[in-house]
């Protein structure tokens, strides 16, 4: 590979998946490119029937739909090729210390096996990036202000600068709008099938799906006949009432 010298082959892999729950979210698509050292590579991709519903706003994102996986295997069916295509093999992917690997890790639990990063090299050009790109406030100010932020740390220091480093983004990405409302709808957008503002309960044909938690993409309906327990919590908890008032009604129904 050009300008990476191998010791030993390394595979830098994506998933698709049915949501960003790595404990609880399943695996829709898989590619893997694995790059070898005397500069051979083997590029695969397979799609897998999650066994769970994909929420609308998943598939937004990727464009993969409950019916373009009906008739995939399931993850378990690929699980001991795949461990096998991986063994000896140093991983790359972005996020993939936080996202992908976790999830990995979850679905070859469930399928019987281990999936151990130990005595591998695990490069994630995500981390690169921020580390050599910092985000904190006094990088943003020098980014859009064109300058460095005077006394940060000190409060009043840095909520002045915030209103400057706003002004700045505005100018640097014109598409973000010119006004409160404008920059409130692009810093909080929300998916038109999500029936509260966070995603938690989400519009489907069938009826709301749970968009978090244990019981994540499966229909309120289901869990009102299997843990009405968990649908009690939810109503007496710390919940928007938007999702209260969903699951009553459809408890009444």
């Amino acid at each position: 590979m050009e300008h990476l010298p191998l010791k030993r082959s390394i595979v830098f892999l994506d998933l698709e998946t049915t949501g960003l729950n790595s404990r609880n979210d399943r695996i829709v698509e898989i590619s893997v490119i694995k790059y070898n050292p005397d500069e051979t590579y083997e590029e695969r991709t397979v799609r897998v029937n999650p066994d769970i519903p994909i929420p609308p706003g998943a598939s937004a994102v990727h464009g993969i739909t409950n019916e373009d996986v009906a008739n995939e295997p399931q993850f378990k069916q690929y699980a001991k090729s795949f461990l096998d295509f991986l063994d000896g093999c140093d991983i790359s992917g972005y996020n993939a210390m936080r996202f992908d690997i976790p999830l990995l890790q979850k679905e070859f639990e469930r399928a019987g096996l281990e999936f151990s990063i130990e005595d591998r090299y695990v490069v994630d050009p995500m981390i690169i990036f921020h580390m050599k790109e910092p985000r904190d406030l006094s990088s943003a100010y020098q980014k859009y202000c064109g300058q460095v932020l005077e006394g940060a740390h000190s409060a009043l220091a840095d909520a002045r600068a915030v209103k400057d480093i706003i002004l700045g983004q505005m100018k640097y990405y014109p598409d973000i709008g010119n006004s409160i409302e404008e920059l409130h709808n692009f810093c909080h957008p929300t998916n038109p099938d999500w029936i509260d503002s966070t995603g938690r309960l989400i519009r489907t044909e069938a009826g709301p799906i749970f968009g978090f938690g244990k019981y994540n993409g499966q229909l309120v309906s289901e869990v009102a006949t299997t843990d009405s327990d968990y649908l009690n919590w939810m109503l007496t908890g710390d919940f928007d009432q938007v999702i209260k008032n969903a699951i009553n009604e459809h408890i009444q129904m």
